[in-house]
């Protein structure tokens, strides 16, 4: 049930939400006051976007209330956005200001239509009038003279450039649409925003602006993050979903940690301390009942040990996924190589004359900028992606375990976890296979459960799964932390260390990475600089305190703009020459051409897929692969008609 409060705050009560026998919110209560920034933390499944949903009147509890104040606006970022087709980007975003826009039409109405009268002097004029200067005011008020200055702002915060603004929306990916989304949402400036993972599709530059943007927000805010650094910069209060309650701590997340260890160890001393006294006391009341005389008195202590008010340990929700790598069968001294590696997309180079070598044993790092082109030589080296120029090759008896960004995307949605391990495991795997899903938290029935009614975090173990199906001696991942919460993380960390094979890993995660390898490999204007040394060695070699820090300052230089240091300035200032202009042009007209027959192809697929007997046919998987090869040839034809016209921009 929904009401209205009287006062400016928001309030739960006795939420219960189950679903079939296990019961997801068990009754919970929370208040929210204005200025108050509260971190949604707890496992994967624990029921927090569900929580959001219900304060976003998305979702109706099976019981409880939900009690907002009159005229109370809501912004909702949830994780499945889908924006309406045929609007660009800047009149998509300038959707947010729908009031405003009726008022800006109606003020031109009302011009044209005293342009067209002469009859100065009537009563219905004189309303006209009026009508124009309230309207006038209200607009200026609501800041109908600044919309499109404000929209521009807030879109190149999050990582729009000028020339994207009069490109349609349908030419963007979903994490871009995200960011449209999220751009009218911080527009409407609502009492309440709730965030579920939002830097999920945010680079560095614009997680940085949405803390800044957040950190002036007057309203109050619910956000739902695994990134700890995110959580610290932009919350005030911590509330822990675990096992259908709520733990409230009014701190962020770094200090709730702390203060949560001391509570249960408090509470531990408390619980076992009082069970050492009562029994002792229910020894003596034995006693004193098989003496006649001290019956009486047995009784009555008795009594007073039944009123004393008993401290329960808090159940907790330890699980954790067993990750354990097999123990890797030996490769040849040198695992993986390129040479010279150059990596075009059309006239738009990548990677220009890359040399790395990867010895056996050896744990690398790629960090720096979106865009770069870490996964780029990444996949070239693996064998994934052919490079434009140059030679790279895996080592002699390699044996690869690759896990890419979207690996839990390219699972088979239509078919059961089992099923899943079951198409990829060898013969002699298959009876280990329900052992392993139970390491990955998969028990019971849950290993019958489709892929698609899984969550972005089970998605993500049942792909970790699928790695440890095959001994494996070079281990790649790229961003593998997407999705997981952060004990999964943990454990993730503590299996890497553990592996014995070699190491290669993406990703801008600085605490994931602490301590994990012992080569970093920076990615800066299309070259390779190499540290000896972990990701903090690098970050103290660059004199800069965070992964946020490198990613901004390598952004700053390809725009021209100042580094910290001075002498750094960039090129991308230099203006293009008439027959670089010229091969820019060319390639986004071509760009343009083959992006339209490759989403034609593509659409043509999808029907081929949404027949119901689909996966049953024996060229399903030949269809699979094709849809994925045209899929990530749109994805790269994208990236070169964007990189083209931000370079001609």
């Amino acid at each position: 049930m929904y009401l209205c409060a009287p006062k400016f705050m928001l309030s739960l009560s006795n939420i219960y939400v189950q679903y079939g026998e296990r019961v997801l919110l068990d009754r919970v209560s929370l208040v929210i006051k204005p200025g108050e920034r509260v971190g949604l933390v707890g496992r994967n499944g624990a029921g927090k976007s569900t929580l959001l949903k219900i304060i976003a009147h998305e979702m109706m509890p099976h019981e409880g209330n939900v009690v907002t104040p009159s005229n109370f606006t809501i912004g909702y970022l949830h994780q499945d956005m889908l924006l309406p087709k045929g609007k660009t980007v800047l009149d998509e975003t300038l959707m947010a200001f729908s009031e405003l826009l009726e008022l800006d039409k109606r003020l031109h109405e009302i011009q044209q239509e005293l342009e067209r009268r002469d009859d100065y002097e009537s009563d219905s004029y004189h309303d006209v009038l009026v009508e124009l200067s309230e309207t006038t005011e209200r607009l200026a008020r609501l800041g109908g003279d600044t919309m499109e200055i404000d929209a521009h702002r807030i879109l190149g915060g999050l990582g729009f450039a000028p020339t994207d603004m009069d490109r349609l929306t349908d030419e963007f990916s979903g994490g871009w649409q995200m960011r449209i989304e999220l751009a009218k949402m911080l527009l409407r400036n609502p009492d309440l925003l709730l965030l579920d993972e939002p830097t999920n599709h945010l680079d560095i530059e614009s997680i940085l602006w949405l803390e800044d943007w957040l950190a002036s927000y007057q309203g109050m805010a619910v956000v739902i993050s695994h990134d700890k650094r995110f959580l610290d910069n932009v919350t005030n209060r911590t509330v822990e979903v675990i096992l259908g309650r709520l733990s409230d701590y009014k701190t962020s997340y770094s200090k709730y940690l702390e203060l949560s260890a001391e509570r249960k160890e408090q509470m531990a001393a408390a619980y076992e301390n009082q069970q050492r006294v009562i029994a002792d006391r229910e020894r003596t009341i034995n006693r004193f009942m098989a003496k006649a005389t001290k019956t009486k008195m047995a009784q009555s202590m008795q009594k007073q040990l039944d009123k004393i008010e008993r401290i329960a340990i808090e159940d907790e929700d330890t699980s954790v996924i067993n990750l354990r790598f097999p123990d890797p069968p030996r490769a040849g001294e040198v695992v993986a190589t390129a040479e010279r590696v150059t990596k075009k997309y059309g006239n738009l180079k990548v990677i220009e004359s890359a040399d790395i070598k990867i010895l056996r044993g050896e744990r690398v790092a790629f960090v720096g900028q979106n865009g770069q082109g870490k996964t780029t030589l990444a996949k070239i080296m693996i064998g994934q992606e052919p490079a434009t120029s140059g030679n790279a090759n895996l080592g002699y008896n390699v044996q690869l375990g690759y896990y890419a960004q979207n690996q839990a995307e390219t699972l088979n949605p239509k078919i059961t976890v089992l099923e899943t391990m079951e198409q990829q495991a060898p013969p002699e795997m298959r009876t280990k296979l329900r052992a392993i899903l139970g390491g990955f938290l998969f028990s019971g029935q849950d290993v019958d459960k489709k892929v698609a009614a899984l969550s972005g975090g089970e998605r993500a173990r049942l792909a970790l799964a699928c790695m440890l199906l095959r001994p494996i001696n070079f281990l790649v991942l790229d961003e593998p932390t997407n999705h997981l919460d952060i004990l999964s993380k943990e454990v993730l960390k503590q299996a890497i260390l553990d592996f014995e094979g070699t190491l290669l890993v993406v990703s801008h995660d600085r605490e994931f990475l602490s301590e994990l390898t012992t080569r970093t490999i920076e990615f800066r204007d299309h070259k390779l600089i190499e540290y000896l040394g972990d990701i903090n060695y690098f970050l103290e070699k660059r004199k800069l305190d965070n992964m946020r820090d490198v990613e901004m300052r390598t952004n700053l230089k390809n725009t021209g703009g100042n580094s910290a240091g001075g002498d750094d300035s960039g090129k991308a200032g230099v203006a293009l020459s008439a027959e670089e202009r010229k091969n820019l042009q060319r390639t986004v007209q071509k760009s343009e051409k083959r992006i339209e027959e490759l989403e034609g192809i593509i659409k043509k697929i999808e029907v081929t897929m949404a027949d119901v007997d689909f996966y049953g046919k024996p060229d399903a998987n030949q269809v699979l692969q094709k849809y994925n090869q045209h899929k990530n040839e749109l994805e790269q034809v994208m990236s070169e008609w964007e990189m083209a016209l931000a370079k001609l921009d």
